[in-house]
């Protein structure tokens, strides 16, 4: 039998004959955390069974320096295994011993699989460094004398060889337009037009 009581939503006070059964409802709190876990664990546990290979590249136009400014992540180790199955030679990018060593092999791969047309003619990647940052690694580069962009044409097959399901991902940006194109290995092209 329901009965409408005094109170206000924030002083509730149970009618006369009303039991609030606290096993109840932190039965029903405990299932809900239960379910939230579960679904916690299936997701991470799915992470570790098919891992997923991204990369993300940004290309931006600096109008006022007439610059192409670009940044590449990749995840670490894969790049480190990638360049060390491709060079045959030790590479240690999170602390190397030579740190201009290591930078240039981390540029000569970038630069030889992420290659951008501006306008229709290809351009020059310029290596200005790179850092770690967790279990990624990003680098930097950027392309000077560019007086104005209309096209950007990108082939980007970073660490193709290593995993079919690569995907690569980037996003250009002149001015306040922004895009973005994600291609899945075997596709590399992706085209912006401003």
């Amino acid at each position: 039998m329901w009965r409408a009581c005094r109170g206000t939503a924030f002083n509730f006070k149970p009618c006369a004959g009303w039991k609030i059964i606290k096993r109840f409802v932190a039965d029903k709190f405990y299932l809900a955390m239960a379910i939230a876990m579960f679904k916690w664990l299936l997701i991470s546990a799915l992470g570790f069974i098919h891992p997923f290979y991204v990369s993300v590249t940004e290309i931006n136009y600096n109008a006022k320096e007439k610059m192409l400014e670009i940044s590449s992540k990749l995840f670490l180790d894969d790049t480190e295994k990638t360049i060390r199955k491709q060079s045959s030679a030790a590479v240690e990018l999170s602390n190397p011993r030579d740190q201009k060593k290591a930078t240039q092999q981390l540029s000569d791969y970038v630069t030889k699989h992420l290659l951008i047309k501006i306008d229709g003619k290809p351009v020059t990647l310029e290596c200005i460094g790179y850092e770690v940052e967790g279990a990624s690694v990003w680098s930097y580069y950027q392309v000077k004398n560019i007086s104005s962009v209309q096209k950007i044409e990108v082939t980007n097959n970073l660490l193709y060889e290593m995993y079919d399901g690569q995907i690569s991902i980037v996003h250009a940006q002149v001015g306040n337009s922004k895009k973005s194109a994600r291609v899945t290995n075997p596709e590399t092209t992706m085209l912006f037009e401003f």
